[in-house]
């Protein structure tokens, strides 16, 4: 499991990388467009189809993350930033899994992060960050236990968290129950929150996305009220922080509305 834990971040952050870290090339295209097709949505740039890194022809199942893919693409200037094309690197990732990553991978990956929850770590030494972690965290804790009749318990110590096999077991099948390609946005907002509570009230329409980066960072901002902050930087860092897991969020939802429409369909 601990293998399927770094292999499964490692893969996704690999994947986004590739994507991300060559030079910007320019801009080499006027127009984008999305086409349906009988096996799902592609991208155009001008009259070529989107590729992923990896060459694989871009198809989605979902057409507003076509869409998402296509408006990202449209909004690049003379150069193409991907380091800000946060959905369309999900989606190249999604779709090459460099490491070929299964389901199992991404659960066991995402089970491995309850015991190291950032909101079910608080501090007793420090009595005006105890309560405020107790006022912000603890009614999500007991948000997602109810939501998942789960019995997580936060730590005042460094001493992890003990979650239970049942309440293992109960949250898998939860995360059991999204596509493999859902599973990659699922991490991506949990890598982002280092929170797995947080990243499920998010997804949840529980808090918003800007309320959750926050939240993953009460430390650290408490901290900061004493010791001082470099603005600029840490405007940065949260709009960062927020503009990643923005693209998560939507990337599940986008990839669960389809599902959704699919089932609907069905009935």
């Amino acid at each position: 499991m601990a293998h399927a834990h770094h292999c499964c971040s490692a893969s996704i952050r690999n994947g986004i990388d590739t994507f991300v870290l060559a030079t910007p090339p320019k801009r080499f295209y006027k127009t984008t467009n999305v086409l349906c097709t009988d096996a799902g949505y592609e991208v155009t740039l001008d009259h070529r189809k989107l590729k992923t890194p990896n060459g694989a022809p871009f198809m989605v199942k979902s057409e507003p993350l076509a869409i998402a893919v296509a408006t990202e693409f449209d909004g690049q200037k003379d150069h193409i930033e991907r380091s800000r094309m946060h959905i369309s690197a999900l989606c190249f990732t999604a779709i090459d899994n460099p490491n070929k990553l299964t389901k199992l991978d991404m659960v066991n990956y995402l089970l491995n992060f309850v015991a190291t929850d950032t909101v079910l770590f608080q501090y007793d030494d420090e009595k005006d960050l105890q309560e405020l972690q107790r006022n912000e965290w603890d009614p999500l804790i007991e948000w997602f236990n109810q939501r998942f009749e789960t019995n997580l318990q936060k730590t005042m110590n460094i001493t992890p968290p003990q979650v239970s096999e049942v309440d293992k077991m109960k949250i898998a099948k939860h995360l059991q129950s999204y596509s493999l390609e859902t599973l990659h946005g699922f991490v991506f907002a949990v890598d982002t929150l280092k929170s797995i509570v947080l990243a499920c009230a998010v997804i949840d329409q529980q808090i918003t996305v800007e309320r959750a980066v926050a939240l993953s960072r009460l430390e650290e901002e408490y901290q900061l009220k004493f010791w001082g902050r470099v603005e600029w930087a840490h405007d940065f860092s949260q709009q960062e922080l927020q503009a990643r897991l923005a693209a998560a969020v939507l990337f599940v939802h986008f990839n669960c509305s389809e599902n959704l429409i699919k089932e609907k369909s069905i009935l």
